[in-house]
């Protein structure tokens, strides 16, 4: 190697790769499990390849090969941490979708979500293929590349890990993903508790009415129509947060 690259650069390519590939491997979009692995580790090699000169500056190659493989799980550590937040907030798409799913009666509706490794309700498959075509067609992955480079001022090499602070992000973005899931969820929780209501309140005045058959319809067909109208509002509140949920990061 030493033709082409000293053993101190192939050293740092190798801790850039490690972090990037962490990252890549659990992004939104690039990590779903839909795309092949060919793909996300020819996007990690070369996006470590492209970003090694420019954050590996003075990279000194360990004595030993016990610091060597410490600084390796320490680089992959951090990226699966950055990567694993991104992904935690998709969990409020996931969470709005199940809420609809239950007050349309439609919770037994499972579909594949190419995001997950697991079937889910086709609400939050919907849901979810919403929020990566808005992630790549609103340039939120551009944010991306910006947080896997600054994520070298944030926790450049050599540093102390800051498990405190990534453990309480977590939990805030985990906090914060299923309020989030609620109020995208709202209209339709609204709609539910209103038509219920009256459903009942039919029900009492007339014993006799079928209401169960007549109403089993429109709450799926009036309950849609509210998704459907509250879909756009959805689309940009979720990505004004994931906006600032990125340029943390960034």
């Amino acid at each position: 190697m030493e033709a082409y690259a000293t053993a101190a650069q192939v050293y740092a390519a190798g801790l850039v790769f490690s972090r990037i590939g962490a990252m890549v491997m659990l992004v939104p979009g690039l990590g779903d499990t839909s795309v092949p692995p060919r793909i996300r580790l020819a996007f990690a090699l070369l996006m470590s390849i492209l970003m090694t000169p420019l954050v590996a500056h003075n990279v000194v190659v360990p004595a030993t090969l016990g610091e060597s493989a410490g600084a390796l799980i320490r680089e992959t550590l951090i990226g699966l941490m950055m990567g694993s937040i991104l992904r935690l907030f998709m969990t409020s798409l996931a969470t709005a979708g199940e809420v609809v799913s239950i007050q349309t009666t439609l919770g037994f509706a499972q579909t594949a979500n190419p995001a997950q490794a697991a079937p889910s309700t086709t609400i939050s498959t919907f849901l979810a293929l919403i929020g990566t075509v808005l992630v790549m067609t609103t340039d939120l992955h551009h944010l991306f590349f910006a947080a896997m480079f600054n994520s070298y001022k944030l926790f450049p090499f050599g540093h102390a890990l800051m498990v405190g602070d990534a453990t309480t992000l977590a939990v805030q973005t985990v906090a914060g993903s299923f309020a989030l899931g609620i109020q995208l969820a709202a209209p339709v929780i609204v709609f539910s508790i209103v038509f219920n209501v009256a459903a009942g309140l039919v029900g009492r005045a007339m014993p006799q009415f079928q209401i169960f058959f007549v109403a089993t319809p429109l709450a799926v067909m009036l309950g849609l129509s509210v998704f459907a109208l509250s879909l756009g509002v959805i689309g940009m509140v979720w990505t004004s947060r994931y906006r600032e949920l990125l340029e943390v990061f960034g």
